[in-house]
């Protein structure tokens, strides 16, 4: 048996503002922190074309949120989004987060667009589903629990034979998963309370001029934990499923 570390692979699509990767680094570090240290982790940038070759050379698939949108079709996501249909087929564990998430149901035949009622932003509650009881990532979660969120985009129409997971009065699609073990999630498990304030600092003048109360929102942001520790759930998926 091959003792070597699960092999997990993070796809970056895209990455944070300057001031806020100064301050805490890039998209693809707050996952490798999230994550299990006994992953053995590789980042390829995939907004500029890097692929993993084939998806059964991997024990884990993570992919990240990005600025861009997944409804503007750009080339390197259609490529990725041809590839996670592979992954998916393969049954290799996958964890798309917010343009991840997006991406994930656009591949598999869902809609992706602009949100009808605007942005979503800052730390709100996310209610799961009583689907969630036996789901392998999502059991033994309390019922609702805080998450950072910040999108103007939303999963709008789940692939067909999706089982969605979880929700919240904004957002009908939080969590979902197609197969045995590919997931999306709008929510961000990789952001602390300090980057989700530092992104709600940066947004501050598109939030007012959207009608929210910026500074309120960002004095409303709180832990946390539960929706965090989906990394680590994520992890122990991995893990045993290569030992399987």
């Amino acid at each position: 048996m091959n003792q070597s570390s699960p092999r997990v692979v993070i796809l970056k699509t895209g990455t944070t503002y300057p001031g806020i990767k100064d301050q805490f680094g890039d998209f693809d570090e707050w996952f490798v922190r999230g994550l299990s240290p006994g992953l053995d982790i590789t980042v390829l940038n995939t907004e500029a074309g890097e692929l993993p070759g084939d998806p059964a050379d991997w024990d884990g698939i993570v992919i990240t949120g990005s600025p861009a949108m997944v409804s503007d079709r750009e080339p390197w996501s259609e490529k990725a989004a041809e590839w996670l249909t592979q992954a998916v087929d393969k049954s290799v564990p996958l964890l798309g987060v917010c343009y991840g998430h997006q991406l994930l149901a656009h591949a598999l035949g869902g809609e992706v667009d602009y949100h009808p009622d605007g942005r979503e932003s800052g730390t709100h509650r996310v209610v799961l589903l009583d689907s969630a009881l036996d789901d392998e990532l999502f059991h033994g979660m309390p019922d609702s629990f805080n998450a950072q969120l910040t999108h103007k985009q939303s999963v709008l129409r789940l692939p067909p034979d999706a089982i969605l997971l979880a929700r919240n009065e904004f957002e009908p699609h939080q969590a979902f998963r197609v197969g045995k073990c590919a997931w999306g999630v709008q929510f961000h498990p990789e952001f602390s309370e300090a980057i989700m304030r530092a992104y709600l600092g940066v947004q501050a003048p598109d939030l007012e001029r959207e009608g929210f109360d910026s500074q309120a929102m960002i004095d409303s942001v709180t832990s946390s934990p539960d929706a965090s520790g989906l990394l680590k759930r994520f992890s122990t998926v991995v893990i045993e499923n290569r030992a399987s």
